[in-house]
């Protein structure tokens, strides 16, 4: 098949790469145990050829703190609403074994088989022959491959769009051809796979517990009376999430650091403490001060006083913790990122209180 004939997916939806020998690849892509990565590209399997949608990533991700690594209802939200993940990386994808494996199947295969060689596009036999195994330039893609490597220390690289930018048109950004990168060195490339980018990776996968707060009156609070708001100790930690891309020797550590609770009574007639409405998470995890017998009429630390009863509709109080965000890598490479937020909302009944006369 010429390079006329070379196949485009119009969609990120249906677009296929490849991870060209899964034996091969996964043999340095794997755990601290050498096993391959628990979520394994989904695909079909032809021979011992794995093909992955194009949104398939061998980038490693665990998270810490067991406390906190049930799932959220939502996930945690950058407080700056122009920051995004990155949209696409490139990755090691086949030694030269496998690669040579895959065009020996093209020539068995020259009307069926294809070798994605970008997340869009497919070369069939011929270019695949004459740019990787003659050595041959084509089509402005650079110097070819003597023989495919062979004997050299490195992988063949592609890129990979990210799943959860698979729409957004800088997902297509990453489209240089299966190139050649040595072992143990990154490419000359702003979406080379650095720690910064793992990082910005591993914050988009932060699972943070749902805030349920301590409310005292729990069931109805009373015009002008302060309702307590507090989280027991040790509710809240650091959540650690290390993305690791064990192929290209680069890792990234993200670490999410709870620092302040954020209330909103859901109503303008009603005050809160402190008057900015953020209380500050102490240093053992808590939050505010439980409330005891005695303290009824006392201002609180963290709290809310409504200033009008509700009328058969409760306000919605909503409160938000923030999360602060930093990252340490490979190579000495740290940073921070945009703090987060996790929201949710409660309903909140305000009686008046009736005087009676005896």
């Amino acid at each position: 098949m010429s390079f006329a004939a070379k196949s485009c997916a119009l969609l990120a939806t249906s677009v296929y790469a490849v991870v060209i020998s899964s034996t091969a690849a996964y043999g340095a892509i794997g755990d601290q145990d050498n096993k391959p990565p628990s979520s394994t590209p989904s695909g079909g399997v032809s021979g011992n050829t794995l093909r992955a949608k194009a949104t398939a990533t061998q980038i490693k991700v665990t998270q810490s703190n067991s406390s906190t690594t049930g799932t959220s209802p939502k996930a945690l939200a950058p407080v700056d609403p122009n920051w995004k993940p990155p949209a696409c990386w490139y990755e090691p994808v086949a030694t030269p074994q496998a690669l040579k494996a895959a065009v020996d199947r093209l020539k068995k295969n020259p009307n069926t088989d294809l070798v994605p060689v970008t997340p869009t596009l497919s070369w069939g036999e011929d270019l695949m022959v004459n740019h990787y195994e003659k050595g041959k330039a084509e089509n402005g893609s650079g110097d070819g491959y003597e023989n495919y490597n062979l004997g050299k220390d490195g992988m063949f690289w592609r890129g990979v769009i990210n799943a959860d930018r698979a729409n957004d048109p800088e997902s297509y950004d990453c489209e240089d051809t299966l190139f050649w990168q040595n072992a143990r060195t990154l490419p000359a490339n702003k979406h080379a796979p650095t720690p910064d980018i793992l990082a910005a990776y591993a914050y988009n996968r932060i699972k943070v517990p749902e805030t349920e707060i301590e409310v005292k009156p729990a069931a109805k609070s009373t015009v002008n009376v302060p309702t307590w708001v507090w989280l027991d100790k040790g509710t809240f930690k650091e959540v650690k999430v290390r993305a690791e891309l064990a192929a290209a020797g680069v890792w990234a550590e993200t670490t999410a650091k709870p620092v302040a609770l954020h209330l909103n009574p859901g109503s303008d007639d009603a005050e809160t403490y402190p008057a900015s409405g953020d209380c500050a998470i102490n240093d053992d995890g808590s939050i505010g001060t439980a409330y005891t017998k005695g303290d009824a009429g006392r201002t609180p630390p963290c709290g809310i006083t409504y200033l009008r009863a509700t009328d058969g509709k409760p306000y919605r109080l909503s409160a938000s913790i923030t999360w602060q965000i930093s990252w340490q890598g490979s190579g000495g490479a740290n940073g921070d990122l945009p703090d987060g937020t996790f929201e949710t909302t409660q309903d909140m009944n305000v009686q008046e209180i009736q005087a009676i006369n005896r």
